[in-house]
């Protein structure tokens, strides 16, 4: 069959009826269709296949005010099929939903106009190619990557819930807001999903829906080719409650679904709908459908199927606006109304906590909230930076209650288990401490979720396992949100347990990925002010990157403050007229410190640069760079248990690394730093030949 042949469909159901819901629905369809056609890129056939789906979820169900779109206790709309970016576009315009700024603050423009919908996958569009968070008003995520935008969803299911255990009291029910989410084949093939699926059901999550479009096609044709498992058994596994729609078509058995999922208060639902893909066109039911412009002559024959004028491109007939922002609109304004009033009454009643909520929901730390961070002696035995960090988060979660989080099965391990404080479970929803399982990647997901609803959230498991979840890590920095991920084990030093768990290029990784904060300790102090950072940018997300070893703390009346972290880089110990710098990070500081002690008994002055951050370093003047890695001076060794990629750029061409080039090996600490040359002699040694090739 051609492109251009029309394929047998049911006319009555293919033709408009009249109806104004019909006559909505095909302007979805074929706003969807004009934009990726005048783009000749995009995903077509999800958006003409989902239409009725997304205008029965948002005209009936979706709690949502398009005159403020930052309404706490909304519904969230997920669309974890996010290369179906044109349908949500679609959608936010005709609810008119209005453009508000990173402060909340209204511009006076639509969120997505029809010039917007025109200029799709431009640049500078405010409608890229796949939804982006803080681009455009009305997307609650970024997604792209298939199943993100689902484990997010948990996240955010679970913030609702943590947040309604908290502020909620009898007769204010400030958050009692649900999470739906559209997602397709791919979704349910990534295994991020399918881990934050499984503890969904375990915490019996109602207050989530995923609507999973089985169209049966993929990029390279039918799933049949290599996905044929029986989808809706595996979620009642998990302990979903599955509903089936036969025909995305059918919005009445959509409602009778999405109904069905508001009365259910025991877990999570699944709603399998079947539909097919680029609905209506010459290529339905065709991968030709799924990742390219249907083609100018089968959008003509497309539209003539639907009875639409064939000859008009991003036609919005009258009413539509009308009709579809007034559901949303008529539903969403008097319960957000309502919502304000029953706030402003919780104020007088729940005084404390109403100032509370007042600082979560802006993203704001209580005066004060650093008061009991601790300080830490010298000691030249010390502490392990994770033990080290586990106290200093307890100190702040005290004063910082939405500060939550756990970690991947190991939070004996990483430290990151608040004391005394209970688990979050399906039977303690308020609980501090959360459980992911071993499920790394679904834990990351699921972490952005909650920061993405305020809360102050982190991630925690060993650094070589950043492996299994670095998509999540680069959308946390992507969306520009306060995410936190601890990383212990951060190198050899984890001795015995070999190069499976010896992290060598991870750090590289973490330091590539823009606008992410990656800091690494040299002690206790310099723990104790990196959590101060990470809290204090709660617009970034930071990897705090902790040994298992000891460190010794360092004596700060000998050595600089360790408040030099915030800058990144900092002079920690100092000659007159250095000849040599050593630059370090983390468990490394303190063998250049013990370096910098022996070749200055040599009578060779030295500088020790302790770098935790190299993004905080480059945000800062030129001059201060001058004033730590003075030019003059190029005899510079840097000294770091990881891969030796980035370092050139602070050692230059005649600077020197002690660094890793292999993996490691199984062995004791102690045999490993030798055999690796992270030795006091092997650092004086090269120090010593960098002066001597002078």
């Amino acid at each position: 069959m051609s492109d251009t042949e029309t394929t047998v469909h049911d006319v009555d159901q293919l033709q408009e009826d009249g109806s104004i819901e019909r006559l909505t629905i095909d302007t979805i369809r074929t706003l969807s269709m004009d934009a990726v056609q005048k783009a000749n890129s995009g995903h077509p056939g999800t958006p003409m296949a989902l239409a009725p789906v997304g205008y029965t979820l948002w005209s009936q169900f979706l709690r949502y005010d398009p005159a403020k779109p930052d309404w706490p206790n909304r519904d969230r709309f997920v669309l974890s099929v996010g290369h179906a970016s044109m349908l949500l576009y679609s959608l936010i315009h005709l609810a008119g939903i209005e453009e508000i700024d990173k402060d909340g603050k209204k511009s006076g423009k639509p969120a997505v106009s029809i010039e917007d919908i025109e200029n799709f996958r431009q640049l500078s569009s405010k409608t890229p190619g796949h939804p982006e968070y803080r681009h455009t008003t009305g997307v609650e995520t970024t997604t792209g990557p298939l199943g993100q935008g689902c484990g997010n969803s948990v996240g955010m299911a679970i913030a609702e819930r943590w947040l309604a255990a908290r502020y909620n009291k009898p007769g204010f029910d400030l958050f009692d807001h649900d999470v739906y989410v559209l997602c397709g084949d791919g979704d349910m093939m990534e295994g991020v999903a399918s881990e934050a699926a499984s503890l969904a059901g375990h915490l019996k999550l109602s207050n989530l829906c995923w609507i999973y479009d089985s169209n049966q096609i993929s990029i390279e044709g039918s799933t049949d080719l290599a996905f044929d498992e029986n989808v809706g058994k595996r979620f009642e596994a998990y302990g979903w409650n599955v509903i089936h729609v036969a025909d995305a078509n059918d919005c009445d058995a959509m409602a009778q679904a999405l109904a069905a999922f508001r009365k259910t208060d025991d877990r999570p639902t699944f709603i399998q709908v079947h539909s097919v893909i680029g609905w209506g066109s010459p290529r339905a039911g065709s991968e030709k459908a799924h990742g390219e412009a249907l083609g100018e002559e089968n959008v003509k024959l497309t539209k003539q199927a639907y009875g639409w004028p064939a000859d008009k491109q991003f036609y919005v007939p009258d009413r539509v606006e009308e009709h579809f922002h007034g559901c949303v609109a008529d539903r969403g304004q008097p319960l957000r109304e309502a919502w304000e009033k029953t706030l402003e009454s919780y104020r007088s009643t729940w005084g404390d906590l109403a100032a509370e909520l007042d600082l979560v929901l802006a993203d704001k730390l209580p005066e004060g909230w650093d008061a009991d961070i601790p300080s830490f002696p010298a000691d030249e035995r010390g502490i392990a930076s994770r033990d080290a960090g586990g106290k200093v988060l307890n100190a702040i979660v005290a004063k910082v209650p939405w500060l939550i989080g756990g970690s991947a099965d190991l939070a004996p391990s990483t430290k990151t288990d608040i004391k005394n404080a209970e688990s979050f479970e399906a039977n303690n929803y308020g609980g501090a401490n959360f459980h992911f399982g071993v499920r790394e990647h679904g834990m990351g997901a699921i972490v952005n979720g909650m920061a993405l609803s305020h809360l102050r959230s982190y991630g925690s498991t060993f650094l070589v396992f950043l492996d299994y979840m670095r998509g999540a890590v680069r959308l946390s920095a992507i969306m520009e949100i306060g995410a936190t991920w601890v990383f212990t084990h951060d190198s050899i030093g984890v001795g015995e347990d070999g190069p499976t768990h010896q992290p060598i290029e991870h750090l590289a990784m973490l330091r590539a990925t823009p606008g992410l904060d990656t800091i690494r300790p040299c002690d206790a102090n310099e723990m104790a002010a990196a959590w101060r950072c990470t809290l204090q940018d709660g617009n970034r997300p930071t990897a705090l990157v902790l040994s298992r070893q000891a460190l010794p703390t360092l004596d700060r009346s000998k050595y600089a403050s360790a408040d030099g972290l915030s800058k990144g880089a900092y002079v920690l110990a100092d000659s007159e007229d250095p000849q040599v710098i050593l630059i370090a990070t983390g468990s490394e500081v303190s063998l250049a410190v013990e370096a910098h002690e022996k070749l200055k008994a040599d009578g060779v002055a030295s500088r020790i640069v302790s770098m935790p951050s190299w993004f905080r370093y480059e945000l800062q003047s030129d001059a201060y760079k001058e004033s730590v890695l003075p030019k003059k001076v190029t005899a510079r060794l840097a000294i770091e248990m990881a891969g030796e990629v980035g370092w050139d750029r602070y050692v230059g061409l005649q600077g020197k690394t002690i660094t890793m080039g292999t993996f490691g090996a199984s062995a004791p600490l102690a045999k490993l730093a030798d055999k690796f040359g992270f030795t006091v002699e092997n650092v004086v040694k090269i120090a010593k030949e960098m002066l001597e090739t002078k």
